[in-house]
């Protein structure tokens, strides 16, 4: 059994609204040290398969083809055994 963790963010050229917004209020709270938030996706997968290198297969293909548009976004994940 392996888990995938998957990180799917924005590409810097797309605009972030809802980062925009959790900036201010994190502004409003006082924390004038923060410059910038974007927000993301995170999915933890567990997938049951021979190795590492299928279940690194299989979160590729789930990025590509649901969990990341590849227009607007960049995923990066970790596959480790559990």
């Amino acid at each position: 059994m392996y888990l995938a963790k998957v990180t799917v963010t924005l590409r810097r050229s797309i605009l972030d609204p809802q980062g925009k917004a959790v900036y201010h209020a994190v502004e409003s709270l006082g924390m004038s040290a923060v410059r910038e938030i974007r927000m993301g996706k995170y999915v933890e997968m567990k997938i049951d398969c021979s190795g590492k290198e299928e279940a690194e297969r299989i979160t590729r293909e789930a990025c590509t083809k649901l969990l990341a548009n590849p227009v607007m976004e960049d995923y990066t994940f970790s596959v480790e055994r559990v």
